[in-house]
């Protein structure tokens, strides 16, 4: 049998070399497809610190708003014009002071009208007692219009605004010849005044008063927690104020109330916490933003190591203690788990080192294509190098034809 060679020696050699090219060209896809691409990659680390005895604290945080901790709302009895402010805003008042009144002509008719029915119903009980007459109805009528005069000279009392409690006005929402409305009382909170000619101490309105009244000798600060962190939160825990305002100033406070339910938004759940400040610094006002960090526990002198040299599994935590270049597990009992330490109850002492893994993310550079040079196989532009195998002929690279 013989065997007829090839009369172009130059394809067998070319197809040689593409299947060696195809052979290196998924080699290096490989290899980029898993390092390059792009992606990131995890690096592992490790370190040694040693166990310490100190204090381990656990914490919550949220912002918060400053605000008074006694205000009332100061609103005319009476209905009228507005004839006279004898304040301004930020002017201190003391409990009872006069602060505006409303044109009184209009109460004064109407107990000048009350009165004169009283008289008349008195006049008339009298002509029922000389007849020797049932007097009931008559009396009746005494005692109806007597309440119609109580009410005719609250009226006129009404026309003049007063101070429920002392302190700084803080807004006045009207001016000389606006119109006032009649609210009949006037509101406080968190300890503000009772009755003061104008005003009560019990709300009858959910609007503002025509005049806003602050304590603000007093201040306290309204924040809203996370109901993960809500559920940590106790009366007469102590916190740490913030102000965002004013560069370096912080002051102690503490929980003093939580609100029973919470507040929903954007699916999101929060609850109010007040708390009161230890000081009032000098520069804060109502209205500053703060930040707020309640501290929930504390253990001082105990053994505390880095939380993250702790692995957990389950109920069992273990550390990997280091000495003298041997490492060892260990398993360990814990207590308090604080913001970044960890109580260590029994298994470890003060001054050994254990070993802290961290983890950092790389990030590979991007590979067109998933190829260095931009093309589908190194070389730049072609399928294999350039051209179709090899340099940018149909087979050969060379341009050539068969």
């Amino acid at each position: 049998m013989k065997v007829r060679l090839s009369r172009h020696p130059s394809l067998v050699v070319n197809a040689v070399i593409g299947v060696v090219l195809v052979a290196g060209a998924i080699t290096v896809y490989e290899t980029f497809s898993s390092s390059g691409d792009g992606g990131t990659a995890a690096v592992a680390s490790e370190r040694t610190v040693s166990a310490q005895q100190g204090t381990v604290t656990k914490t919550v945080t949220a912002d918060g708003t400053v605000e008074s901790a006694s205000t009332a709302s100061a609103s005319f009895e009476t209905s009228g014009t507005v004839t006279a402010i004898s304040v301004k805003v930020g002017d201190k008042v003391k409990k009872g002071q006069v602060l505006a009144k409303v044109d009184p002509a209009a109460a004064k008719r109407t107990l000048a009208e009350a009165e004169a029915n009283l008289d008349a119903a008195n006049d008339a009980l009298d002509r029922a007692q000389d007849a020797g007459s049932d007097t009931t109805d008559a009396e009746n009528s005494v005692t109806e219009a007597q309440l119609a005069v109580d009410d005719a000279e609250a009226g006129v009392a009404g026309t003049t605004l007063t101070a429920p409690m002392a302190g700084t006005i803080t807004s006045i929402s009207g001016t000389v010849g606006s119109s006032a409305s009649g609210t009949g009382s006037s509101s406080s909170s968190s300890g503000g005044g009772s009755q003061g000619g104008g005003g009560s101490d019990s709300s009858s309105s959910s609007s503002t008063g025509f005049m806003e009244i602050a304590d603000l000798t007093k201040m306290q600060v309204s924040a809203s927690f996370a109901e993960a962190d809500a559920t940590k939160l106790k009366e007469k825990q102590v916190a740490t104020v913030t102000w965002n305002a004013l560069s370096g100033t912080s002051q102690s406070a503490k929980v003093t109330a939580i609100d029973p339910s919470g507040t929903t938004s954007n699916s999101v759940v929060t609850y109010g916490v007040t708390l009161t400040l230890d000081k009032v610094p000098t520069g804060a006002k109502v209205g500053q933003t703060v930040s707020v960090v309640v501290t929930t526990g504390s253990k001082e002198n105990v053994i505390a190591v880095n939380s993250a040299a702790i692995t957990t599994v389950g109920n069992r935590h273990t550390v990997t203690v280091v000495a003298n270049g041997v490492k060892e597990t260990r398993t360990v009992e814990i207590g308090l788990a604080g913001d970044s330490t960890t109580e260590i109850t029994s298994g470890l002492a003060a001054g050994e080192s254990v070993v802290v893994k961290t983890t950092s993310t790389s990030s590979g550079s991007n590979q067109q294509n998933g190829f260095p040079g931009g093309g589908n196989f190194p070389g730049g532009g072609g399928n294999l190098g350039g051209g179709n195998l090899g340099g940018g002929g149909a087979r050969t690279g060379n341009g050539g034809g068969r």
